[in-house]
């Protein structure tokens, strides 16, 4: 009922079949990824972005964030507790994790930081010179 058909978008337009397979591939996602751990996603301004994710128990060594292709994939792997414990309820989660997002062109991470259990992965969309708005003026012919 969800899936879309693309194929006239390939027929009639150069170019965009990497948006085509955004489009496809963000569809597929929402139905198979995990919801852990829980995320925010914030618009500070035009052109500043911010992630923020609770990973309360992991430390930073433990945290990995890198991007690859327009995908940033940001990924916990917890180290082994070798402390034998015994737990009456366990609630806190303490498992491996791998979230990935999808970045618009220009987009790039500028800052990542650990704060009160939360990872902040601040992002910022630039736009090349060539790209933004410019007026041509216009000759006259005397």
């Amino acid at each position: 009922m969800r899936e879309f058909d693309l194929s006239p978008l390939y027929r009639s337009a150069i170019g965009f079949d990497r948006l085509a397979h955004m489009i496809n591939s963000a569809n597929r996602n929402e139905q198979s990824q995990p919801s852990y751990p829980p995320y925010n996603i914030e618009l500070l301004d035009e052109q500043n972005y911010r992630i923020s994710m609770a990973v309360a128990g992991f430390t930073d060594a433990e945290l990995s964030i890198h991007t690859e292709n327009n995908t940033l994939t940001i990924s916990g792997k917890k180290e082994e507790d070798k402390t034998e414990r015994q737990y009456l309820y366990q609630g806190i989660a303490a498992r491996d994790f791998e979230r990935r997002f999808q970045l618009a062109d220009h987009v790039r991470v500028t800052k990542a930081r650990v704060e009160n259990g939360l990872l902040h992965v601040d992002l910022l969309r630039e736009i090349p010179e060539a790209m933004k708005p410019r007026l041509i003026p216009i000759e006259s012919g005397n």
